[in-house]
């Protein structure tokens, strides 16, 4: 479709949160409307994403001997889907996107209008998105396939986060604790912590666009921790 014009509502240019509010989002089940601190768009270009490749079964059986396991598509990276009939409600995590191609949407109804965005996003790195049952469609566009993420699951939470490897799971993806990243310039760096992924204005805890040396506290209560356009940021304590 080219260029992407739509704006989520609520979207703020270099928003600082005061207290604990703010213009930005992330997991699961509440709608609301999205986008990137950073940017006044959520939404800018859609571009065509690469699809997972479907392993062979030789493949398959190396890694299940190796303890890896198998990534589950749910659905697909490119496309509308009716929520109910195409995917059901629940919470989906896409990851290996590059270059902020990687654009989804939480929509209403199917009037493709200004008003029917819920959220949205541009995503580089890792996106976690909820879409409850009350959503009517979900748009993803030059995105890796999307898989069901299980509220159960756990992992080995990492100490080193790349800066801009989008939203990364507190206590899964990311330990908590307290993060530094240095030799950020312009405000390019935006990093969020919330209590969902819907990525509503309800659900920042915290967010905040940086120049220099960022320090946040990543609490144990958090839902994600997201950033962008930052250098990698190291566990301090």
């Amino acid at each position: 479709m080219g260029a992407k014009g739509k704006i989520a509502l609520g979207v703020v240019v270099s928003v600082v949160v005061i207290g604990a509010v703010s213009a930005n989002a992330g997991d699961d089940g509440d709608s609301g409307s999205g986008g990137k601190g950073k940017d006044s768009a959520a939404s800018a270009e859609r571009g065509s994403g690469t699809k997972s490749d479907t392993k062979s079964g030789a493949d398959t059986k190396k890694d299940a001997k190796a303890g890896k396991a198998e990534k589950k598509v749910a659905f697909q990276g490119d496309g509308d889907f009716e929520v109910g009939t195409d995917v059901k409600p629940g919470t989906y995590r896409t990851t290996g996107n590059t270059d902020s191609l990687c654009y989804w949407e939480r929509a209403k109804d199917a009037s493709g209008e200004m008003d029917s965005i819920l959220a949205n996003d541009n995503v580089s790195g890792t996106s976690y998105v909820t879409i409850p049952a009350g959503d009517k469609l979900f748009k993803s566009s030059g995105c890796k396939d999307w898989e069901a993420v299980d509220a159960k699951a756990t992992g080995t939470p990492a100490a080193l986060v790349k800066g801009d490897g989008g939203m990364h799971r507190v206590g899964v993806d990311i330990a908590p604790g307290t993060y530094r990243s240095t030799g950020n310039t312009d405000d390019l760096c935006y990093w969020e912590r919330t209590k969902d992924a819907s990525h509503s204005l309800e659900s920042i805890l915290a967010n905040n666009n940086v120049s220099g040396t960022a320090v946040v506290t990543v609490a144990a209560g958090d839902a994600y921790f997201k950033t962008t356009g930052c250098k990698d940021w190291k566990k301090t304590g």
